[in-house]
């Protein structure tokens, strides 16, 4: 068998789908930590490791309905966004995205105590803003920016139309300008 790190996903499937489990290790290795990050942006919380073991167990359990030659990460990342809805809507509340988003803010330099805490409240006022949106325009929002996948895969992620994810992108960001100003574009 090739090396992990030139097995291409196509590869991976393949040789999954034939019972080589360490093909399917591969593809798990390859996606754990942005399908722990798409499950922790989305809601899961504490609880994200949880959605993410449960994803890739559901992942491959319907391998042989993933269609071949499709890209791989988004039909992942749409098994982790169900995962994490299936979680909040049955704990009945969300996480606290601070928590959440903190990690992917930017870092300012030590030596500059004024700049930090403008950067700190910058990010407070827009951690605020995302968590007031509503569901559909948070999802979009958090895809889109968070976690960079374009807009066909959160449409494919989000399972809905493009023209959902492109109008709820839109009205998101619109609130979150509103809400927290220019400054944060």
């Amino acid at each position: 068998m090739e090396s992990d790190s030139s097995m291409d996903d196509d590869e991976a499937i393949a040789l999954s789908l034939a019972g080589d489990l360490s093909a399917y290790e591969v593809l798990v290795t390859r996606y754990s930590a942005l399908a722990h990050r798409t499950a922790a942006l989305l809601g899961a919380g504490d609880e994200a490791e949880d959605v993410v073991q449960e994803a890739f167990v559901k992942a491959f359990r319907h391998l042989s309905s993933f269609r071949r030659n499709s890209p791989f990460r988004p039909w992942l990342l749409r098994i982790v966004a169900n995962e994490t809805h299936n979680l909040t809507r049955s704990r009945g509340r969300r996480s606290d995205l601070t928590v959440r988003l903190g990690a992917t803010a930017a870092v300012t330099s030590p030596d500059d105590p004024e700049g930090e805490a403008v950067a700190t409240d910058r990010r407070a006022r827009l951690l605020r803003a995302v968590r007031a949106l509503p569901e559909r325009e948070r999802q979009a929002v958090v895809c889109r920016y968070f976690l960079q996948l374009s807009e066909a895969e959160t449409a494919q992620v989000l399972d809905c139309p493009l023209g959902t994810v492109k109008s709820s992108t839109h009205r998101g960001l619109a609130r979150l300008r509103e809400e927290v100003g220019r400054d944060l574009e």
